[in-house]
């Protein structure tokens, strides 16, 4: 007996059988690109052996054009072929199925050469587009038909043609993107003709025992985007041209909606897929935000779609689909949704991780062998540094203990927990402490060992974080000054009017706590109301014809930096514009390049230039910085006590979990 009987049951495409309804979704990944085909063949062979039913491979381009940019992965030679041909043999080894994405960005192409139905150029991309004439549109059907008889060659099970996200082949569905006048544009008999075409032309190219996804954008976010009525035609019109399964794409790369980062509810587009359900007879799938076994079963069961797709899952755990089928899913390692190892790295040029699971994508570089003598390790904070080192430790057969000097683990966790939209860190730190317990980590909470204390360890990691910066403001220490732990961990209170100094991420979620009451993304119908999300059955591309309408403001916040420029700059670069455009909609006023002249009891005086004024406040709140805590270290050097230092008390850059996290598994892997 399982607790997720439809997530595990088989789904049989006619040719070939599904062990389960999970996908695991594309992603672009980096790796393909560093030419190590071993590390990407240990990738993907991982998730196999932890239990996906189908693997989609990131985009692979069908042309140089068509590439996301110069150099990306395609299979243009024989040499790609072979290296393709490692891939899929561990993946079968392992005993899974594994499709290729073909993927042609189209306008969204970060290259001079990159086309598209008209010359409309994207904001998100610094070229404009050639107009593709007749040629060479059918070239571009041409290559993309011949990858995936490459890919078939190469030992793939099947391929998904992209079709969604606002890439090349979505691109022509819309008018604007698609302006032509001939048979490829206009009426939307023609608009859908060239992913038809493309369908259709793989289709022929693979023969009929292939399986062929077509990834649909269900809603596409953006003005003049698709009306639902065509999201179904091209549905029908598109299983009739041969596609094995249809795939649920939310939201153009450009829309101005969130659609995958954390603060979007869980499975909060499941209800757009569900409306395709009984239009079509064949498996439709749904995506986004769906991180947890139990989630998936309920979609399934309750009908929203046939399979699931889960990407950043299998990045944070590629063991999900097994320890869910072995009454072990408190035991997977949930994914955050938080896009800082990730998206950010694949639009930064880095190869993609992640920060729940710093091996992702390093399988063969950071490896957790077991250690070969077992030593008595001392590691100092339950942060997220302590918590990774102190688990990769034991996982290696070290035998822990874990200090603590509060009351409970996670360190500054526990307050990104309590922003509004970053809830997801409750289930992390929920898994950390399971993980604790399961694997018997001698934890001692409210306890700040001295030197003495950790002379006896072989060895000693402190990852005592960080302390508040002292920002020398006169007027500090008034009793409305309140520093970020009083309001988020101490629940001090806060009058109507507050000032933030301060604007960097800690800043922007003092604000957003302080401006949000019931948290949006618990409540799917207002955050689709805050962002402007409507049924596309009733307004075209899914927007709502008045825009956002968020829920009025707690508290008018005024949040500052001393940095000039536009607060915000520095957060994540796929999520920064999210935490900027909330705030804005919350009416919080934002001010860069400003002098903290003095606090006041009426509120802050700066300076801007020559120019001084008074920001009235009721609240000051002070975000100004963190320094290393390392009063420890310097007792245990004074004491000859060897030692390692991580985390915010080796460099206390924002909060950054990501880095420390990594830094922790990256010690405790080589002790």
């Amino acid at each position: 007996m399982t607790d997720y009987p439809h997530l595990l049951a088989p789904l049989d495409l006619g040719f070939v059988t599904l062990k389960n309804r999970v996908l695991m979704g594309s992603m672009h990944t980096g790796i393909e690109e560093r030419g190590d085909w071993d590390r990407v063949a240990e990738f993907y062979a991982l998730r196999a052996r932890g239990g996906a039913g189908l693997i989609v491979t990131g985009g692979m381009a069908p042309n140089p054009e068509g590439a996301v940019f110069p150099g990306a992965a395609g299979l243009y030679t024989p040499e790609d072929i072979a290296n393709h041909r490692r891939v899929t043999a561990r993946v079968h080894a392992e005993g899974g199925l594994i499709a290729m994405q073909i993927l042609h960005a189209g306008r969204y192409a970060y290259g001079p050469d990159c086309v598209a139905p008209s010359p409309v150029k994207s904001p998100i991309s610094p070229f404009a587009p050639r107009e593709l004439d007749e040629a060479g549109i059918e070239k571009q059907i041409a290559d993309i038909a011949l990858a995936a008889a490459r890919a078939c060659e190469a030992g793939y099970d099947g391929v998904e043609v992209m079709g969604s996200e606002g890439y090349f082949l979505n691109q022509f569905l819309v008018t604007h993107t698609n302006r032509r006048s001939d048979r490829w544009g206009g009426p939307y008999e023609n608009r859908m003709r060239l992913p038809l075409d493309v369908v259709a032309r793989v289709r022929a190219a693979v023969g009929p025992d292939f399986i062929l996804i077509y990834r649909l954008s269900m809603i596409d976010l953006v003005p003049e985007g698709s009306s639902f009525d065509e999201v179904v035609t091209l549905a029908q019109r598109i299983e009739q041209a041969g596609a094995t399964i249809l795939n649920t794409g939310i939201g153009w790369h450009e829309a101005r909606v969130p659609t995958i980062a954390t603060s979007v509810p869980r499975a909060g587009f499941a209800w757009v897929t569900r409306k395709l359900m009984g239009r079509v007879g064949i498996p439709v799938i749904t995506s986004n935000r769906i991180n947890a076994p139990d989630i998936a079963e309920t979609l399934l069961a309750e009908g929203a779609a046939d399979m699931v797709s889960m990407a950043r899952p299998f990045l944070a755990d590629p063991d999900f689909v097994a320890k869910a089928a072995t009454g072990r899913a408190d035991q997977i390692a949930p994914c955050i949704a938080c896009n800082q190892a990730c998206l950010d790295h694949t639009f930064s040029g880095k190869v993609s991780t992640c920060l729940v699971n710093p091996r992702a994508c390093f399988e063969t570089e950071l490896r957790y062998a077991p250690a070969a003598i077992p030593k008595r390790i001392a590691v100092v904070g339950a942060g997220p540094a302590g918590l990774s080192a102190a688990l990769v430790a034991v996982e290696r057969g070290h035998h822990v203990t874990l200090y603590e000097k509060s009351d409970r683990i996670g360190g500054q966790l526990n307050l990104a927990a309590r922003i509004p939209g970053k809830e997801e860190f409750q289930g992390l730190l929920t898994y950390y402490r399971r993980m604790l317990a399961l694997h018997r980590v001698d934890l001692r909470l409210s306890t700040a060992p001295d030197a003495a204390m950790l002379a006896g360890f072989d060895e000693t990691i402190l990852a005592t974080g960080v302390t508040p910066r002292d920002p020398a403001i006169p007027g500090q220490d008034l009793p409305h000054v309140l520093g970020y732990r009083d309001v988020l961990a101490a629940d001090a209170p806060v009058g109507a009017r507050v000032a933030i100094l301060g604007a960097g991420g800690i800043g922007f979620d003092v604000a957003e706590f302080l401006v949000t009451g019931d948290s949006p993304t618990l409540h799917p119908e207002h955050w689709r109301a805050e962002w402007g999300v409507a049924d596309p059955a009733q307004h075209r591309g899914g927007l709502a014809p008045d825009g956002p309408r968020p829920a009025p403001p707690l508290r008018q916040v005024t949040l500052m930096q001393r940095k000039p420029g536009t607060p915000g700059k520095g957060l994540g670069k796929t999520t920064g514009w999210i935490h900027r455009a909330a705030l804005r909609m919350k009416g919080v006023r934002m001010l860069g390049g400003v002098a903290y002249r003095r606090i006041t009891p009426d509120g802050i005086e700066i300076a801007e230039g020559d120019s001084a004024r008074l920001i009235a406040a009721d609240t000051v709140v002070l975000c100004t910085g963190q320094e290393p805590d390392r009063r420890l270290s310097a007792d245990l050097t004074a004491a000859g006590v060897a030692h390692h230092v991580i985390g915010g008390a080796d460099v206390a850059a924002e909060l950054d979990a990501k880095r420390a996290i990594d830094q922790g598994a990256r010690l405790a892997a080589r002790l």
